[in-house]
């Protein structure tokens, strides 16, 4: 397996993954994906633990915070990418929205459009 993963790929694996355990998996189907949403936002709150717990030292430096780190934003993404393919999403639409996200947010001010609720002293 290659290093860098594209889109499409990781929707793959979540395929082959789901085939592996679709007798006891929900199907990959749009009225699961609520329930792939919470799953996401519990990994999301495991990141939040170590980020936490950890000195920012540890989670930047290589050894098992690290390691713990990376794996719960790769269970973050394998949840995401889950979700994707519950609602059908296919990696070119997804890819699409992002890119125009991208360059919607390249021309943004966001200090202009935070400052009614960020302090100076934060942004």
């Amino acid at each position: 397996m290659k290093n860098n993963l594209d889109i499409k790929e990781m929707m793959a694996m979540s395929y082959a993954l789901y085939e592996e355990n679709k007798d006891s998996w929900s199907p990959m189907e749009p009225e699961y994906g609520k329930n792939f949403i919470l799953y996401m936002i519990e990994e999301i709150g495991e990141v939040i633990s170590v980020v936490k717990k950890k000195d920012t030292n540890e989670i930047m430096t290589e050894g098992p915070v690290r390691e713990h780190m990376v794996e719960e934003l790769s269970d973050v993404l394998m949840y995401f990418i889950d979700c994707l393919n519950r609602y059908h999403i296919s990696a070119e639409e997804f890819s699409n929205a992002y890119t125009k996200k991208f360059e919607s947010n390249m021309k943004r001010n966001f200090k202009k459009d935070h400052e009614s609720f960020i302090s100076e002293e934060i942004v």
